[in-house]
């Protein structure tokens, strides 16, 4: 009986113990519900974490970064520098092989323009020089005669001849032909000889003359624009 009595005042001992036990245990859930009422919500931690270093260290290696960087525009700086000069180098040449161009370009035109006639006036210097041959072959005495009926002819035919050649001569001059006979003086004086106008082909003293003095035409020279077309030839005096 005593065992009994026991044993059931045991159970009723943790019966007890387990009501007091769930009673504390809703006693706090109902308190922790009631905080989190009335506390707001926690929010999540959005910002990224960040890490303090020291910047004592730091600091040299940002210096060294802009000196590098600096020397990398500084060098960029130089090389279009150059670039500028050579460009600018590069167009002044072009420029002045252009003006080049244009100076041979348009004497080239002058040229061809000038002596576009020459080959065909030296096709007619034999034709001049026959008008020269002709009138020479007349002697001197006959036409220096007064004209008669007899002379007629002969006066006539001089007269139109040399009216031919004057006017062959002044339509080669409008074109740039020119015919030049060292015989003649120039403001009185015998010329001398040249040797880019003349041909000397043959050479005699003289007592009236110095050396080197033109004393007889063989044959008139031409002159095309001012370029020798073809020298004359003549005697030059060598009295040594």
């Amino acid at each position: 009986m005593f065992q009994r009595s026991v044993f059931r005042q045991v159970q009723a001992a943790r019966s007890a113990l387990t009501a007091s036990s769930s009673t504390s245990a809703s006693l706090a859930v109902r308190r922790t519900s009631q905080l989190q009422t009335r506390l707001p919500a926690a929010r999540p931690f959005t910002q990224p974490f960040s890490r303090f270093y020291s910047t004592e260290k730091e600091a040299p290696k940002e210096a060294e970064a802009a000196e590098n960087a600096e020397d990398s525009v500084q060098k960029q700086l130089e090389e279009k520098d150059k670039q500028i000069v050579d460009l600018k180098d590069k167009y002044l040449r072009s420029v002045a092989e252009f003006r080049n161009l244009q100076e041979r370009t348009k004497r080239d035109m002058d040229g061809a323009r000038n002596f576009a006639i020459q080959r065909f006036a030296k096709d007619l210097l034999e034709s001049i020089d026959n008008f020269d041959r002709a009138l020479l072959a007349v002697p001197a005495d006959q036409l220096s005669a007064a004209q008669t009926e007899e002379n007629k002819a002969l006066h006539e035919l001089v007269a139109g001849l040399k009216m031919t050649e004057n006017i062959l001569l002044n339509t080669l001059t409008k074109h740039g032909l020119e015919r030049f006979d060292p015989s003649e003086k120039v403001d009185g004086q015998t010329q001398k000889f040249d040797p880019n106008l003349h041909e000397a082909t043959f050479m005699a003293p003289s007592a009236d003359l110095q050396d080197g003095d033109v004393m007889y035409t063989q044959s008139k020279g031409f002159r095309l624009n001012g370029r020798v077309l073809r020298a004359a030839k003549v005697g030059v005096v060598k009295n040594a």
